[in-house]
């Protein structure tokens, strides 16, 4: 542990930390020379001629995960504005230290020692240290996010003129800025980058042009009217075949940005009337080797249930009985969006149909309750209860035969919501009148098929 040094330089107090020469010092001369501050020569270079930079503007705008522990006040953990130092050689930044005081404290907040001396000096060495280094960082962020917003501008003047793989090049370059500086998303969006490339989306774009388009259109802030304009059924008709045979990356990029255009008041559900979008959806939800694309799958897929129009579609092509087999496999956050489906398509006559002829679908809603979420188990009983409405005495003795009266009684007997709980009471009841109180009664004790 380096000890202090207190010593006096022109009437402030430096304190130095000895034997590191790891660059924690506080002397200016000696930062500089290891590389502290990386040279400050005769002012802070890249500043505009008499321009003052705010220290505390810097330090919120940079939000640098490092910075060096010399700067760092030992009270707050906070980068110091105003530091100073105390008769101890302790520096601290002056808010806080009054603070200290001010609660009756007259010691050391860090050694503990009681103080000779209760003044405190401004230490302008390590303020100069500290705004220069800070200086530094920001003029060379500033500059960099000049750079990427003039690379911004050429890249889509090149775009408005370019053809072939010179518009794939600028395309991908684009993408890759875009996706690197928040700066870069809103130079496209404010030079009018978003109406340019939604431009190149049409019938007879290629897929390699617009998968990179659609990259970068997913990751900007869209407006209403650009919504409505990506909306036109020849581009959702690209996304739609892209989403079907373009790569991993770009099927989730389609699902993403279909979604987004979703949240548009004006979307109107013809957009997604479509039996090839839905079978895109289902293939990318099923993908076992990219299982990256399970969870924007569904959750676009979710989106769509919302819209009675698309429902029987959806009940159409299978997604019922293949919902209902991926259960098990899901991750958490899946399987709610999986169940909030199957529990919506429960509400047509043909999506009950579907789940009542599924052979998995009693057991996997059984061994569901109680295990991820009070949401998933809502979901569970309620599509448990759809199925055996439908057919009390075939479903009812398949599902207390998979364990369904226990999972019930552990409902009934927890803390979730009242709702719950009753819908659990009414499907207990239900399930009851195929068999003898005795036998029941069997039924309902805790065993393997249940945990």
């Amino acid at each position: 542990m380096p000890m202090f040094q207190p010593s006096k330089r022109d009437g402030v107090v430096v304190a130095a930390f000895d034997g590191s020469g790891d660059g924690q010092v506080l002397d200016l001369d000696t930062a500089v020379k290891d590389g502290v501050l990386g040279g400050v020569g005769g002012g802070v270079i890249g500043a505009a001629v008499g321009e003052k930079l705010d220290l505390k503007k810097m330090i919120e705008e940079l939000d640098l995960p490092e910075i060096p522990s010399v700067f760092i006040c030992p009270i707050s953990l906070e980068p110091m504005q105003d530091p100073v130092t105390l008769c101890t050689g302790q520096t601290y930044e002056r808010s806080n230290i009054l603070k200290w005081f001010n609660l009756g404290h007259y010691t050391c907040p860090t050694t503990m020692q009681e103080l000779w001396d209760d003044s405190v000096t401004p230490n302008r060495t390590l303020y100069h240290l500290i705004y220069t280094w800070f200086s530094q960082k920001y003029l060379l962020m500033r500059k960099r996010s000049e750079d990427v917003q003039g690379r911004v501008s050429e890249l889509l003047q090149t775009l408005k003129k370019a053809k072939g793989q010179a518009r794939i090049q600028a395309l991908k370059e684009l993408k890759q800025v875009v996706a690197a500086h928040a700066t870069a998303m809103k130079t496209v969006v404010d030079e009018g980058g978003v109406s340019l490339i939604s431009s190149l989306l049409g019938p007879f774009t290629s897929h390699a042009v617009g998968s990179e388009a659609i990259a970068i259109l997913v990751n900007l802030e869209l407006d209403s009217e650009s919504k409505t304009n990506l909306m036109q059924p020849t581009k959702i008709s690209l996304m739609v075949d892209m989403l079907n045979e373009g790569s991993v990356e770009t099927k989730i990029n389609c699902t993403r940005l279909i979604e987004k255009l979703m949240e548009e008041k004006e979307f109107r559900a013809e957009s997604i009337s479509s039996h090839r979008l839905l079978v895109g959806l289902m293939r990318l939800v099923k993908d076992k080797r990219h299982t990256n694309g399970i969870l924007p799958g569904l959750s676009l897929l979710r989106s769509i249930c919302l819209h009675k129009q698309v429902m029987g579609l959806i009940v159409s092509i299978g997604a019922v009985s293949q919902l209902v087999e991926l259960l098990p496999a899901l991750e958490p956050d899946c399987l709610e969006s999986a169940l909030f489906i199957l529990d919506t398509l429960s509400s047509l006559p043909e999506g009950k149909a579907a789940l009542k002829d599924c052979g998995n679908t009693i057991p996997n809603m059984v061994r569901l309750l109680m295990r991820i979420s009070e949401s998933c188990t809502q979901y569970a009983l309620s599509i448990l209860w759809s199925v055996c409405k439908l057919a009390p005495e075939e479903c009812s003795s398949v599902a207390v035969e998979a364990g369904l009266a226990a999972k019930l009684l552990l409902v009934i007997q927890s803390g979730c919501n009242p709702l719950l709980k009753q819908k659990s009471s009414e499907l207990l009841k239900l399930c009851s009148l195929n068999y003898t109180d005795t036998i029941f009664i069997s039924k309902c004790k805790l065993t393997r098929t249940i945990l």
